[in-house]
């Protein structure tokens, strides 16, 4: 019987009505529930689905589960009561596909920096090795070389295990993942038989949500923590935090490192715009990937394939010829000699890894644009615009996706962390469209230009819409009319 099917796993605390009922699909949104659904009331962010229950019924609900007493007027309605309707929902929706991350090796990835590039350099090395992959990351989703778009850095529970069920179908082996700290938080992925969970870095960011960082922490640490014996946790160890973030799990722990004497260690042997040269698993290998933090990402990534028994010269002929992700340090160089990088740095940590690396690379001037995002962590404002002051010859501050705030307002609690010395650095150009032909105009031979912030993205949000734009779309306008 579907029903029972679904509720498989679940901890069910009590059941008001018949089970007897014919359940063609399921969601936690009422909005979209139909004749015959089943209605998983939620507590979200901003709204709790269980104030929803009475017009899900009205829309066809058959089956409601929910964390409190409910008693329906109608009694064709099945009540199922939980004592926890996200980890309900994310095991109704892996019952719903017949448990497809069973018969997939999921690898998930988080941290503060470095998911996106670490998930999408293994997506296209396994690839390469000629093994059938899926991704999910913030910037698509693939699955076995078909491209969809991808909606949050890691999906809701139907979604995600929708994505694993057309994964083993299209005969893909491995699926490499982005885990969010929100999607932890939020059970999103509960129950995920995780073969490999790798922990990147811990830095400031995402503080409206979780509203301490030790909370983040926490969020963090729940992809460890749920892992099986079974599995394997590879760990930053030079992030402070790399030894925490394991501490309750008590199988195998791989340590990765360009400081320490760990499991998987690296040198870094050369460093310029364009690329790396490492000496990883007792090979000097060049990568097409820039900076220190890239390292670290190929270091975690290295540290997977070994630990899925793949042979280590295979994975550096492959992984040396692997590009990484749209937006992540997307170098282009133009006439006159002028460099442009476009990157996603949207944290303190990330704006400073990629300032600092630009600042060792570069002889001439670092024109930064660097903006920040609206209804999101405030604190972290004034932080970003005093790192880029401190690092880049001139900044210009201008919008990122203001959602529902001003952009001025947001402009204004970023020029609060300028100390008054460098006041002269920078100045405020709230059009990002304008901000970036200016930056095209201050930049000359030698010059490198920091587009920072929106990385791959190809839109910006003003007021709950989504007007099309692009980093990229405009940096090739502008220097194709001034080199014309």
């Amino acid at each position: 019987m579907i029903l029972k099917k679904l509720l498989h796993k679940i901890d069910v605390k009590r059941i008001t009505g018949t089970l007897e009922n014919d359940i063609q699909n399921f969601t936690s949104d009422s909005r979209v529930v139909a004749e015959g659904d089943l209605f998983v009331a939620v507590k979200g962010v901003n709204s709790d689905g269980h104030n929803f229950i009475i017009q899900a019924i009205q829309s066809g609900a058959k089956v409601i589960v929910c964390e409190s007493e409910f008693q329906p007027e109608n009694n064709t309605v099945t009540v199922i009561q939980v004592s926890n309707s996200a980890t309900a929902l994310a095991e109704i929706a892996s019952n719903f596909y017949n448990r497809p991350a069973e018969n997939i090796t999921i690898i998930g990835i988080t941290g503060t920096n470095g998911k996106t590039t670490t998930a999408t350099l293994l997506y296209n090395l396994f690839s390469k090795l000629g093994f059938a992959c899926g991704l999910i990351s913030t910037v698509k989703v693939m699955i076995n070389g078909n491209e969809f778009p991808a909606t949050h850095t890691t999906p809701d529970p139907k979604s995600l295990h929708s994505l694993f069920a057309q994964m083993v179908n299209a005969g893909c082996s491995y699926c490499f993942m982005e885990v969010s700290s929100h999607a932890l938080d939020q059970e999103r992925t509960f129950g995920i038989p995780f073969k490999i969970a790798v922990f990147t870095n811990l830095t400031h960011d995402h503080l409206d949500y979780h509203k301490t960082f030790p909370e983040y922490l926490k969020a963090k640490q729940k992809l460890f923590n749920q892992l099986d014996n079974q599995a394997i946790a590879i760990l930053n160890a030079d992030d402070v935090n790399g030894r925490i973030m394991a501490q309750n799990f008590s199988g195998q722990k791989v340590y990765y490192s360009l400081k320490k004497d760990t499991n998987v260690k690296a040198k870094i042997l050369e460093n310029s715009l364009f690329g790396l040269q490492l000496n990883i698993g007792g090979e000097e290998v060049w990568f097409n990937l820039t900076g220190t933090f890239n390292a670290y990402n190929i270091l975690a990534v290295y540290a997977v394939a070994i630990n899925l028994g793949l042979p280590s010269k295979e994975i550096l002929v492959a992984l040396s010829k692997t590009e990484g992700a749209t937006g992540r340090f997307e170098a282009f160089r133009f006439e006159g000699g002028i460099t442009v990088i476009i990157d996603y740095a949207h944290t303190p940590d990330a704006l400073v890894n990629v300032l600092k690396t630009l600042r060792s690379l570069t002889q001439g001037n670092i024109i930064a644009i660097v903006g920040c995002g609206g209804d999101r962590d405030r604190e972290k404002r004034p932080v970003m615009a005093r790192i880029a002051v401190e690092y880049a010859s001139i900044v210009i501050f201008t919008s990122d996706n203001p959602r529902n705030e001003e952009p001025s307002a947001i402009l204004m609690e970023m020029e609060i962390g300028v100390p008054a010395q460098q006041r002269k650095k920078y100045l405020v150009v709230e059009n990002r469209k304008e901000a970036i032909a200016v930056g095209a105009r201050l930049v000359h031979e030698g010059d490198v230009l920091l587009v920072a912030g929106k990385g791959h993205e190809e839109y910006q949000e003003i007021k709950g819409i989504r007007y099309p734009f692009s980093d990229r779309e405009e940096v090739f306008k502008n220097f194709e009319k001034q080199r014309n």
